[in-house]
């Protein structure tokens, strides 16, 4: 797993696709920034609360070209005679994708100590927004991941993933149009921004930790039986 998390993070920034995602991810939060510290306000959970949206459109970008490189270029087949596991496999790519969130997202302390030259901040809510921006891209970063196995397409996996982000930004709305209450409560279930929502304002509830943690082992357990099944085939 090691050499292929070493390999996919060196991809990324011996392309434009890891600084792209990154400085838009930065550009935008500092744009935020800066209107929040021109209002006098100091609440980064707002920062974060806007940046909810980013996420789940750059998300797709930085997992599209995980498989659906492999697949065009038929290096999969190299792979797949290596002496590593399919889940190894998977898994490397998967962290590879996380620690370029991570660096983007890191740089939001930078911004919270700004903050904290000026007033006294809560570090705990701070804390619980890094946590639950980070349970957020782990469960987008999976499915991407999951949707690219699928194509060797980088567009095709990319249009995939960002339709799931569309999907989840306006599920919450779809919940308040149906009469069912069986149906309202499992689309009230599956909403991201609902239970990202309250990392927000600096709870942690470990229902929603579990949730996020769920959602992102079955779609890396998906992607490595797709990857399996590609194996044998």
């Amino acid at each position: 797993m090691k050499a292929i998390y070493k390999r996919e993070l060196k991809a990324y920034f011996t392309s434009p696709l890891g600084y792209i995602v990154t400085l838009i991810y930065v550009l935008m939060g500092g744009v935020v920034f800066t209107i929040l510290f021109s209002n006098g306000s100091a609440e980064l959970s707002t920062l974060f609360s806007i940046m909810y949206t980013f996420t789940l459109f750059l998300m797709p970008v930085l997992t599209m070209r995980l498989f659906s490189d492999e697949l065009r270029m038929k290096t999969d087949q190299a792979l797949f005679t290596a002496p590593v596991k399919i889940g190894s496999i998977v898994m490397g790519k998967y962290f590879a994708a996380l620690t370029v969130f991570l660096l983007a997202n890191s740089l939001t302390i930078v911004y919270q100590l700004v903050f904290s030259a000026y007033v006294s901040v809560e570090w705990l809510v701070y804390f619980d927004n890094v946590i639950g921006s980070l349970l957020l891209a782990s469960a987008l970063i999976s499915i991407g991941l999951f949707i690219s196995s699928l194509t060797e397409s980088q567009m095709t996996a990319a249009m995939g993933s960002m339709s799931v982000s569309i999907v989840l930004m306006f599920i919450d709305m779809l919940g308040s149009y149906i009469d069912s209450n069986i149906l309202s409560t499992v689309v009230n279930w599956l909403s991201f921004s609902g239970r990202y929502n309250t990392f927000i304002v600096g709870i942690v509830d470990y229902a929603n930790i579990a949730f996020f943690l769920s959602i992102t082992a079955i779609f890396l357990f998906l992607t490595v039986r797709v990857q399996e099944k590609r194996r044998w085939s």
